[in-house]
């Protein structure tokens, strides 16, 4: 089971890698300038929900380093901005999941995320510029998280309807 585990976690940060970089592809700045769908959370949220937070946060960090080096960003802003915002996003989606259970659905969760990575990286973006201008961009980065935040949670929720029964819940 150990075995299993390990290479499944291994499927989801290539798959997380791969959502990263694809995400890099697309080109979402006409609607607000440095926007993302958050792809690849995806493969965070299913870390979280199938093999716990240590696990969840191990796919998070390997897929943004990864994903950095192949995408070039490995140590620019790009790259602070993306870690600081996974590292806040997945915290609260896991502070949600795991005591909020029953007030928050898998698409809370993800909207929640979502939210929370903006946060993340706009105080990022803060401490690098030092302008506190860049808090007028939150709104518009929040009401974006919404739709990108339920869209993931959906993915994730049909993801593990789909899944064998060994993988839901099951501690491996």
């Amino acid at each position: 089971m150990k075995t299993k585990k390990i290479i499944i976690i291994a499927l989801l940060i290539g798959l997380g890698i791969v959502l990263h970089i694809v995400e890099n592809m697309l080109a979402l700045s006409f609607i607000i300038p440095g926007a993302r769908l958050g792809l690849a959370n995806i493969s965070n949220l299913l870390g979280l929900l199938l093999f716990g937070f240590l696990a969840g946060l191990e796919v998070l960090l390997l897929r943004i380093f990864l994903g950095s080096i192949l995408a070039g960003t490995f140590m620019t802003v790009n790259f602070y901005l993306s870690l600081s915002g996974g590292i806040l996003g997945y915290i609260i989606m896991a502070l949600l999941f795991y005591y909020f259970k029953d007030k928050f659905s898998i698409i809370g969760v993800s909207i929640s995320g979502a939210v929370f990575h903006n946060v993340g990286q706009v105080l990022t973006a803060f401490l690098i510029i030092s302008n506190a201008a860049i808090f007028y961009y939150l709104p518009y980065l929040m009401l974006l998280a919404l739709p990108t935040g339920i869209g993931i949670g959906l993915v994730v929720l049909l993801t593990l309807k789909y899944l064998p029964y060994e993988l839901k819940g099951v501690e491996l």
